[in-house]
């Protein structure tokens, strides 16, 4: 019986500190967001006003961010429910995995439409490339251990 508590203590440990990381993670990509257009090159002496009213790709950035930060309170919610004193997987926590699956495939599709967009307008194509794929591969590998979990929900729930 002792090893079974000791289990969970450090399930439920893991879990805290697995939360922890996706809070810091989720103030470290709103950081850039919020911060990134004022050091710009073409922003980097405008006004507030000029950043955000003369920029509309910077309107699709903020839009395209939604799904990324509804998947972060997702996983937030699902982690918390794996800490838990409950033992048996839930029909929530599945949904959960799968609305973040969903959010990681929307995010993908902002970030491709982004990189065309930055490819045919902008004068960075090289750069947009690359920062597409470089933002693309961490939401991929998070959507497919979402999809992961998903199944192994299911199939526990079921």
């Amino acid at each position: 019986m002792e090893r079974h508590s000791v289990g969970q203590a450090m399930r439920r440990r893991s879990a805290k500190v697995l939360q922890v990381v996706t809070v810091v993670a989720g103030v470290g990509v709103l950081t850039v967001l919020l911060w990134e257009p004022h050091i710009e090159g073409r922003n980097a002496h405008s006004t507030l006003r000029e950043i955000y009213l003369r920029d509309p790709f910077l309107a699709y950035v903020y839009a395209g961010s939604i799904p990324f930060f509804v998947a972060t309170h997702q996983a937030f919610r699902l982690l918390g429910w794996v800490g838990s004193r409950e033992t048996e997987p839930s029909e929530r926590a599945a949904r959960a995995a799968r609305l973040i699956r969903t959010c990681a495939g929307v995010t993908i599709g902002f970030i491709a439409v982004g990189v065309v967009i930055l490819m045919f307008v902008g004068e960075e194509r090289p750069p947009a490339v690359l920062l597409g794929i470089l933002t693309a591969l961490p939401v991929l590998l998070v959507g497919a251990s979402a999809g992961a979990s998903e199944r192994a929900l299911r199939g526990a729930v079921d």
